[in-house]
């Protein structure tokens, strides 16, 4: 610990602290634009400057470490006028359309301009034309509304491992874009979204859908169902100010019906599928000597990434679709049926806390019944919006339950959302099954869970040894495969999600502004929602959803049969780089 003062009091701070972090020990913010904890410590923006006695000019409390003695003052006059005409330099060539402006209300550069009272036409000048691509399937990038702060670029470049988006040009032509300026979706991007939620501005956001799926629930002719993922719950309250950490599901599910919807399902049923089918597989796999380890397909930002990066591992993955096409698949096929329905006009909509399933909709060998499994897909962020254009009093509704058949799921469903949750669903079964259907089986594995990048475990199943590994985020995706590929660790299954701690940290969720990111561990707190709800749920393994072994009965045969292949698989292809 090491002695030093701000604002004249005295505090005590481990040492190494940078002045961002022991200010905020001491219960003092200190604004930022630029910085992510771990990320992005460039010190470019200037709004966290500060002065400290002795030196010859401001720093920047970001990157500033303290040490014995150290006196900061971090709202002097002088501090003060030097952030105010920072933002106002940076608003001198901004698009300020913040009236329908995407991100208007939750803005941070949005934020800080109000609390500085800034004048935003003080250096009126030439704007940039704005240069905004379209071109990819999940968002829309406005440079006209960018301020620099490279959080995206670090996002992808170091979160993610990718790399596709940089600073071209230089001086005021200095834009983010991708190499050679080509379209986002001529590069290997994945679509995760990462970017979206660390940008501080409008100027990326997830391509909409929302006016389409209300056309939908607006005509007669259309039978509209929907299904929010586990993730969805443990983030969508946050838009109406409830605290990180706080389980809508019962809210979420009377939102959807005052919506229109005419059926309110749920993703955890597919999820429950998803395991009946990738348990047998790894399974069939094991037994067989079949390709080894196996690999999860449920997440389809890592899927684009493995196709993209790592072709190699195509024999690897799953076959199974993931449970949001699992999920269309069975209303167009199963459920139409059951109403009688062309599969046309029944409407698949899904709201996922991932950017990634908006690429995802539009994969091939994804049209089980002939026509796209789920015709639109939504974003945590875009079903809170829908809620409020429709005046719903969201943190006023009573709780209620999901619509039956396809609305039932397992506590293994559930932590799907989370890393290590579908490799845990996946053993719960698998287990059971290699102990002769022993319901005395383990249900919890705790090795593979929590928000660790990598995490393994070895477990030991009759005469068998089991080899797991999770990783989450792409990166760590990266480190871990080059790993088994140099022959340096050898494991009989691995769950990859795209995003740092999974689903619950998805491109799609809730954005929180980097001063609660810097400090708070959201995706922990996101998780805990749904382990909560899986250790209070009575049925934790998902062969045990009675409505899952109806629909086997009723429709699929067994797991794995030629029919469940048909419906419920996909395939794999190998993807340039660049096109």
């Amino acid at each position: 610990m090491v002695n030093i003062k701000i604002n004249g009091v005295d505090y005590s701070v481990p040492e190494g602290s940078t002045i961002l972090e022991a200010a905020r020990i001491a219960g003092i913010k200190i604004p930022t634009l630029c910085y992510l904890k771990d990320i992005n410590a460039i010190g470019a923006c200037r709004i966290c400057v500060v002065e400290v006695k002795g030196a010859r000019s401001l720093v920047a409390a970001c990157v500033y470490p303290v040490n014995e003695g150290i006196e900061i003052f971090t709202n002097t006059p002088k501090v003060i006028e030097s952030r105010k005409t920072t933002l106002e330099l940076i608003v001198s060539n901004h698009k300020k359309e913040c009236l329908s402006c995407r991100r208007s209300g939750n803005c941070e550069l949005q934020t800080l301009c109000n609390e500085y009272g800034i004048d935003e036409d003080k250096f009126a000048g030439e704007n940039p034309v704005p240069d905004i691509d379209y071109s990819a399937a999940h968002m829309v990038r406005d440079n006209s509304k960018c301020i620099l702060c490279r959080r995206c670029v670090a996002a992808c470049a170091v979160t993610q491992g990718i790399g596709v988006i940089g600073a071209n040009e230089r001086g005021f032509a200095t834009q983010i874009a991708s190499p050679f300026d080509m379209d986002l979706a001529d590069t290997a991007c994945v679509s995760c979204g990462q970017c979206i939620t660390a940008c501080p501005t409008g100027a990326l956001t997830e391509k909409s859908s929302i006016d389409e799926v209300l056309d939908a629930i607006a005509d007669p002719e259309k039978v509209v169902v929907v299904q929010p993922a586990p993730a969805v719950r443990a983030s969508l309250g946050e838009a109406f100010g409830n605290p990180i950490g706080t389980n809508v599901e019962g809210k979420m599910y009377a939102a959807l019906r005052k919506l229109g919807f005419d059926k309110v399902f749920d993703t955890n049923f597919s999820a429950d599928l998803t395991i009946m089918e990738e348990a047998n597989e790894f399974l069939g796999r094991v037994t067989n000597g079949g390709v080894l380890p196996m690999i999860t397909s449920c997440s389809p930002g890592w899927i684009r990434y493995c196709e993209n990066y790592f072709p190699e591992f195509i024999p690897n993955l799953s076959t199974c679709k993931s449970p949001q096409q699992m999920f269309g698949a069975i209303v167009k096929t199963y459920y139409a049926q059951k109403l009688g329905k062309d599969p046309k006009d029944v409407v698949s909509v899904s709201v996922m806390p991932c950017t990634a399933k908006k690429y995802e909709i539009n994969r091939k060998d994804q049209s089980a019944a002939g026509v796209p499994d789920v015709d639109y897909t939504i974003t945590t962020r875009e079903l809170a919006a829908m809620i409020d254009r429709a005046g719903i009093m969201f943190n006023d509704l009573p709780d209620e339950k999901p619509d039956s058949p396809l609305g039932s799921g397992t506590g293994a469903a559930v932590i799907f959302g989370a890393t290590g949750g579908v490799m845990e669903a996946a053993l719960r079964t698998a287990v059971w099954k290699l102990t002769g259907e022993n319901n005395d089986a383990p249900i919890e594995f705790k090795e593979v869970r929590g928000v660790e990048g990598i995490k393994e475990a070895q477990y030991t199943v009759g005469d068998k040894t089991v080899k797991v590994a999770v990783a989450s985020g792409l990166a760590n995706a990266k480190a871990l495969l080059k790993k088994v590929k140099a022959g340096e660790a050898s494991y009989d299954f691995i769950e990859i999600m795209g995003c740092p701690g999974g689903c619950v940290n998805g491109g799609g969720q809730i954005i929180q502004p980097a001063s609660v990111r810097n400090f708070v561990d959201i995706k922990a707190e996101r998780a805990k929602i749904l382990y909560d709800i899986d250790a209070k749920n009575p049925m934790r393994r998902s062969h045990e959803n009675p409505d899952v072994q109806a629909l086997y009965k009723e429709f699929l045969g067994e797991p794995n049969s030629h029919k469940a292949h048909e419906i419920l698989h996909t395939s794999y292809e190998a993807q340039k780089l660049y096109k």
